[in-house]
């Protein structure tokens, strides 16, 4: 790797962030371009448009040699951004991936706040998309123009901004069939839409957990009985749901007992979960606990997050609310079940397996339905090339004042699992700029402005690590 002028990279990037960056992005906020899933009349409102429209146009205005953008916008999909830079002289392809959509405004802002208003404090900037992650593109473009200016080299760099993201990229799959020739050579994937333990160093996700999401329902009954009357008589519907859900886990231990929703932990990821503990102990400290935490060890509490199975009821029907309820004996009940998955395992194998078991040998030949499914796989990273060790190692030492950190989110990211397995000779930088305190998907999100200045200057050095690797 040749090595780059940080001094020169830093002076750019930080002129790049007053001068350009803050004002384009601060009109991206006004824009409430909330995502799909969020907003049936999207097509109509035309605001993802008008978001992909804004950064496309302030991508034309930076003066990179040979910059093309483009908004895709296929038949009932959403746009896609798509900004191609030529080699300045390197070689390889980097793929860089963020998103312009948003979620709803979702409660109430503080005062002299609002999803739609950019807002400057301290070293914040606060609004809608600031941080998730409108401040992507920004990031990427205004890297490749520091190390140009810095006297570095780059390679192709494709930066691809979708506006469905936060709807779980249903469009993406389709678009990257159409891209398919044009990006056969992608040798670094650079994913922007991440989470952070802290903004002391760059972070880098290392694993997601996969989810499988089902509804549940039992039926023992045509209608509700007096219990009275039928109690004793008909089986009691959430008992046998109780009976059931005991074949996916162990209510006692909270241990998975089906074979196919586990997986190994590798002994990297151990070791990564060890490190954090060390660097954020009290792991549970974070959460409003009205009891003990489900372990006594940060480093197990980690890995439960995000290398073992979990299994939380996020939804009930069938029964009413406790106060007033009459007492009947229900006909049916039904549960929603949001399983999260070691990032190693197939959903669609885990959601086979959890139908079956639920379904096969039913207490009292009752009947159960598993419907509504969602699934998404999870991911782990592949093993790092030594020149990307090296030119991480170097981000640690120029950027950071820190070595970088490994992460497991317990979360998934479809796209992410898309790219690795579109792209599984590449290699793969999975970061962001969301820490607990962004706010991320909550009133008052916001965009640790010094951090996400440094985060450029890490993408200007994998940039030219890449191109001269």
């Amino acid at each position: 790797m040749i090595r780059v002028n940080f001094e020169k990279v830093r002076a750019a990037v930080a002129r790049q962030w007053a001068d350009d960056v803050l004002p384009s992005l601060s009109g991206l906020i006004e824009i409430p371009a909330v995502s799909p899933a969020y907003d049936r009349l999207w097509s109509e409102h035309g605001q993802l448009r008008a978001a992909a429209d804004h950064m496309r146009d302030w991508a034309l205005r930076i003066g990179l040699p040979g910059l093309r953008a483009d908004v895709v916008e296929a038949d009932g999909r959403s746009p896609l951004l798509v900004i191609e830079i030529p080699p300045s002289g390197g070689d390889g392809t980097t793929l860089i991936y963020g998103h312009l959509d948003k979620q709803p405004p979702l409660g109430d802002w503080s005062d002299g706040l609002g999803p739609w208003q950019p807002v400057i404090r301290g070293d914040r900037l606060y609004g809608r998309g600031a941080v998730d992650d409108g401040y992507s593109g920004y990031a990427a473009l205004a890297a490749v123009s520091a190390l140009r200016a810095a006297g570095g080299s780059h390679g192709r760099v494709v930066v691809l901004l979708e506006t469905a993201e936060e709807s779980g990229s249903p469009d993406l799959p389709a678009y990257l069939d159409d891209l398919a020739d044009s990006l056969a050579d992608v040798s670094l994937v650079v994913g922007l839409d991440s989470g952070i333990a802290d903004t002391d160093r760059l972070w880098l996700t290392t694993s997601l957990r996969g989810a499988l999401v089902a509804t549940v329902t039992v039926t023992v009954a045509d209608a509700a009985v007096h219990s009275g009357i039928a109690g004793g008589i008909l089986p009691e519907p959430f008992r046998v749901l109780r009976q059931l859900l005991d074949r996916i886990e162990d209510s006692a231990t909270g241990a998975f007992v089906l074979p196919e929703l586990n997986a190994p932990i590798p002994p990297e990821r151990r070791t990564e979960a060890a490190t954090l503990a060390a660097l954020h102990p009290q792991v549970a400290a974070r959460f409003p606990l009205r009891s003990r935490a489900a372990d006594d060890s940060d480093t197990e509490l980690i890995l439960n997050n995000t290398w073992r199975p979990t299994m939380t009821v996020i939804g009930l029907t069938g029964l009413p609310p406790t106060e007033g309820a009459s007492v009947l004996q229900h006909g049916s009940v039904a549960v929603r079940l949001a399983l999260r998955l070691p990032p190693t395992v197939r959903s669609a194998d885990a959601a086979d397996a959890v139908t079956r078991a639920l379904t096969t040998s039913v207490p009292y030949d009752a009947i159960v339905e598993v419907t509504d499914l969602m699934l998404i796989d999870g991911w782990n990273a592949p093993s790092m090339a030594p020149w990307l060790e090296s030119a991480l190692a170097t981000i640690g030492d120029e950027v950071f004042g820190r070595p970088p950190a490994g992460i497991g989110l317990g979360g998934g990211i479809p796209f992410i699992e898309l790219l690795g397995r579109r792209y599984p000779d590449a290699q793969f930088v999975v970061t962001g700029a969301a820490s607990t305190e962004s706010n991320m998907h909550a009133p008052d999100e916001s965009l640790n402005l010094p951090y996400a200045q440094r985060l450029t200057e890490a993408i200007a050095a994998l940039l030219n690590a890449n191109a001269t690797r």
